[in-house]
């Protein structure tokens, strides 16, 4: 069986950000799955979501393994946690290369542009010159778009699910909401790695009723009989907020990269979102979910009106925006058909 390898990448000639600020080195944490072929045709790149990291094989367990969708047999799966992560990658809790404390509140702001310049140059650390398959989704499916664009020749194909070109007023409402709550900790305003965390917690619960839908609650969290308090809906609220918690995930990171998720526009200094998404080479799948309030299907529907060689598909989900990542097997067979439509168009030697 082939394992699942960490490494990390340490960049020691650093990154100049969308605002002008630098990060004199930085290092991403990333997991591979697999082996490059000969011909380095067999290369999967996942960008994770918010609150992911690059172990995938903890958040998409039925879509990368042995036997699945994307399977280590035959490809090389790769995935990188984030820059602003808190996950091995260079983020607030690191230490800042000058002094060796770490940022904190200093930290400085990041944009998907910022995030995927960094990929690329774990990228061509890595030489790779082609991707097979670039996917992501939500935040993730952002910055695998701004990367298609910045990079048009980088993937043979593209696959995007429940994600938009340009983060909505809706959608940054409720990442504001969130970080309005980490404010409310009194802890926010300390330099410490705790700082902000029952304020986390609260944010993570908001999160939950972007991420899933009236029906999804009312199908899993009713009561079953007649009560007065302790409801089931309360208990799983906390329980969601209790968990990011005990994953290491801290407040700054949350912030950071919810920021970054708000900034998100494809189109900035480019002339717009379409003369963009127009740049795209690759050959491109879209799956939305029916259900998604955060990143509703008229979002997935606007993107196929512009990118080039592409294809959409709205999928049904009783669990809202989540169905990207609970709904396996209508992605796996989805995806499995878009590669049989879209063989390789370009052999490496």
């Amino acid at each position: 069986m082939i394992s699942l390898e960490a490494h990390t990448y340490t960049n020691k000639d650093g990154i100049v950000l969308e605002s002008g600020r630098k990060l004199s080195e930085f290092q991403l944490r990333y997991h591979t799955w697999g082996n490059i072929n000969e011909k380095r045709d067999n290369i999967v790149w996942i960008c994770h979501a918010l609150t992911a990291g690059s172990d995938v094989s903890l958040w998409w367990p039925d879509l990368v393994g042995s036997g699945k969708l994307f399977d280590p047999e035959t490809h090389f799966i790769i995935c990188a946690n984030m820059l602003g992560g808190c996950y091995g990658s260079t983020g607030p809790l690191s230490p800042k290369p000058e002094n060796g404390n770490p940022y904190f509140h200093n930290f400085p702001t990041l944009t998907n542009r910022d995030i995927v310049a960094a990929f690329d140059k774990l990228r061509d650390h890595l030489n790779i010159r082609q991707i097979h398959t670039l996917v992501g989704g939500s935040l993730g499916g952002q910055q695998a778009m701004e990367w298609s664009i910045v990079q048009p020749n980088l993937p043979q194909r593209l696959v995007l699910l429940a994600t938009n070109a340009r983060h909505s007023p809706w959608g940054i409402a409720f990442n504001e909401s969130q970080r309005m709550a980490i404010e409310q900790d009194i802890t926010w305003q300390l330099n410490t790695a705790r700082a902000g965390e029952s304020g986390l917690k609260a944010a993570r619960s908001i999160a939950l009723l972007s991420y899933r839908q009236y029906h999804a609650y009312a199908a899993t969290q009713a009561d079953a009989e007649d009560i007065t308090d302790n409801y089931r809906a309360v208990s799983y609220q906390r329980y969601q907020g209790d968990k990011l918690v005990s994953r290491k995930f801290n407040a700054y990171t949350y912030w950071h990269l919810s920021k970054a998720m708000d900034s998100h526009n494809v189109g900035r200094e480019r002339e717009g979102v379409a003369r963009a998404l127009r740049q795209i080479q690759a050959d491109t799948l879209i799956i939305g979910i029916d259900t998604d309030v955060l990143f509703p299907p008229e979002e997935q529907l606007e993107l196929a009106k512009h990118i080039p060689q592409c294809e959409v598909e709205i999928i049904h989900s009783d669990y809202g925006h989540d169905g990207f990542l609970l709904e396996v097997d209508q992605i796996s067979n989805r995806i499995t058909k878009f590669y049989n439509d879209h063989p390789s168009r370009v052999q490496l030697t």
